[in-house]
């Protein structure tokens, strides 16, 4: 069996350390108990705090630990779950979790982190000049703070030699599925997602993440272009029509755009588009050809292709997923 253990720390989010432990604790479990097969624990699971003593999860909840940071000695594998509190707040009182960390990085044992508790590998300085993700909605705080992390908040799941980083919220069952992948077979990884009903194999959390297109400035042009966007994005115009309406150059709205909101014109009314988009899919039953021609777009292809670079998937299968439907 493979030695894992939980770190966990109050403001921790309770399910992905109890979350974590089930799925590692009935892989080659449940599957084999549904099938009639002889059972097979493949990993033993504990969870540290930082002295031994109960951790006081977010939600009120506490989970009692089986052993403190110092008492971790050869495991295999170390899963850091959410901060479930203030990010900031959470790190600052948890240096024995930063020590721990740099210890399991000098012995080369494999680090898990998930959604906000990859701030606390980046703050022990062991996600330096590594590829690393965290929860979109903390993009920004997190490329502030260590901007010597190469950030993917794209992505799901970012592996740089033994460290894995998993995207926000329940990616943690993604990351602990490919952990089994890696360690026992992709067999055992889809027996083990199939006996949890979940999806295995996704590979974007961009269809979660909502156009951040309010970015707070101060540029009255820009708020005006804005403000007439919003009404009127789905009509068929170029940008150097949009500077005659407001009366400035193509050129000086394009670089008040990008002081403003870190994008030009076109990037911004495609934004706003897709966003329309993602609305009228999850609320509405058009189809994906008349949902296209009301955002503004005449041509499929080009509509389909932007989409999924915007959200990580095809409109089908946005709808499919998001459709909001009693």
């Amino acid at each position: 069996m493979l030695n894992v253990v939980i770190a966990g720390f109050d403001k921790a989010l309770s399910s992905a350390m109890t979350g974590v432990a089930d799925l590692f604790g009935l892989a080659g479990v449940t599957w084999n108990r549904i099938q009639g097969q002889e059972l097979e624990r493949l990993f033993n699971v504990r969870i540290a705090s930082p002295d031994g003593g109960p951790i006081r999860c977010i939600n009120g909840i506490q989970l009692l630990a089986h052993m403190s940071y110092d008492d971790v000695q050869d495991v295999d594998v170390i899963v850091v779950p959410t901060i479930g509190g203030p990010v900031e707040d959470v790190i600052d009182v948890n240096p024995q979790l930063l020590a721990l960390l740099r210890r399991a990085d000098a012995h080369g044992w494999t680090i898990a982190g998930n959604c906000t508790g990859n701030f606390l590998l980046a703050e022990s300085g062991i996600l330096n000049g590594k590829v690393a993700t965290t929860h979109w909605g903390f993009k920004d705080l997190f490329e502030q703070r260590y901007p010597q992390v190469e950030l993917k908040a794209d992505q799901l799941i970012t592996r740089h030699d033994h460290i894995y980083c998993a995207g926000g919220g329940l990616a943690w069952f993604d990351l602990g599925l490919h952990i089994i992948e890696r360690n026992f077979g992709f067999e055992t990884a889809i027996q083990t997602a199939k006996a949890f009903v979940i999806d295995y194999r996704r590979d974007s959390q961009l269809s979660y993440s909502l156009m951040r297109l309010s970015k707070p400035h101060k540029d009255d042009l820009v708020k005006q272009v804005q403000a007439w966007l919003e009404e009127h994005y789905a009509g068929n115009f170029t940008v150097d029509e949009l500077a005659d309406r407001f009366s400035v150059s193509k050129r000086t709205l394009i670089r008040r755009f990008n002081a403003a909101l870190d994008m030009p014109p076109n990037t911004y009314v495609q934004s706003i588009r897709i966003e329309a988009a993602q609305k009228l899919l999850e609320e509405t039953e058009r189809t994906v050809d008349v949902v296209m021609n009301d955002v503004g777009y005449e041509d499929a292809s080009s509509f389909r292709r932007l989409f999924r670079k915007k959200t990580g998937l095809t409109p089908t299968e946005y709808r499919r997923r998001f459709s909001r439907r009693f």
